[in-house]
């Protein structure tokens, strides 16, 4: 029987002709039935695919096989084998979209200034030595179902909010504290911590892996409470049988994790609902 797997990817580092690799991922990816979104930039690649566990593994050493992306990072999940609808591989100014192609700096060992790398296992030595602030990397709606306990969580709707969110100046009191940012799969991290550092956060770390690799270690027995958002049709995972429902329905307030897009057409919200409700949510903006 077919295996079906998600793959989870990124790597920074310089490409000097993405378009070029844009064709040769989308070809690659074709030819082995591969469906999922790919990113790349002059800065490298950001991806989740997904297909048959062989497919998959011959699409990560084939593309292991270019020397850039020798070293990238990925993580494996569970898929239902349709994920993914269709293939989509493009070219963008970044591969996580802050905004600020401008301020990232990429060489061939990553991005240039970011945070302290922490794995799981160093993260939990840390806050045994430190009282550490958890940052969100994510959008906002994503902490709805899950979230390191206690973690300061932005409020911001995109990505692309966060250097606006950084300059208000909310989170000055936090410049001499040691700050801990994570996100998914970690490359939300690898920039803003970057973009937390040029701007005077002076003890900054990012969870290396993200959730997605601490969950693997971890489970529910450690710091992270809840459900992981996912960009896909599974809409969200856990890593146990036993995570906790933290998120609220939008209409009556019942206990859920499911997560989905509002029912106005012009709305692009994701919202937490209960499956009582799940065909006929609204954001606030057209509920009244």
């Amino acid at each position: 029987m077919a295996v079906p797997k998600i793959l989870l990817f990124y790597c920074f580092t310089p490409l000097a002709d993405p378009e070029a690799i844009r064709l040769w991922q989308r070809d690659l990816c074709e030819s082995l039935g591969i469906t999922g979104r790919i990113l790349l930039s002059k800065d490298g690649i950001n991806g989740t695919v997904g297909g048959e566990l062989a497919d998959v593994k011959r699409y990560l050493r084939k593309t292991r096989d270019y020397p850039p992306f020798k070293t990238m990072d990925v993580k494996w999940s569970e898929g239902n084998g349709d994920d993914f609808p269709r293939l989509s591989v493009k070219v963008r100014d970044e591969i996580v979209s802050f905004g600020a192609p401008h301020e990232l700096v990429v060489d061939a060992d990553g991005v240039v200034g970011g945070g302290t790398r922490l794995s799981p296992e160093q993260l939990h030595t840390l806050v045994d030595e430190k009282e550490v602030t958890f940052f969100d990397g994510r959008n906002a709606f994503e902490a709805e179902i899950g979230r390191f306990r206690d973690a300061v969580v932005p409020d911001v709707a995109t990505t692309r909010d966060f250097v606006a969110e950084l300059d208000s100046g909310r989170y000055d009191h936090l410049k001499n504290t040691p700050i801990v940012t994570y996100c998914t799969g970690g490359i939300r991290c690898e920039v803003l911590s970057s973009l937390m550092v040029t701007r005077g956060f002076s003890e900054v770390y990012q969870l290396e892996g993200g959730i997605v690799r601490y969950g693997e270690k971890y489970g529910n027995d450690g710091l992270w409470d809840g459900s992981l958002y996912v960009f896909d049709d599974r809409k969200s995972i856990e890593f146990t049988g036993d995570a906790a429902v933290l998120g609220s329905c939008v209409e009556c307030s019942t206990a859920t994790k499911r997560m989905e897009n509002c029912g106005e057409p012009s709305c692009r919200q994701q919202l937490v609902v209960c499956d009582e409700h799940a065909d006929a949510i609204r954001c606030a903006v057209h509920r009244n």
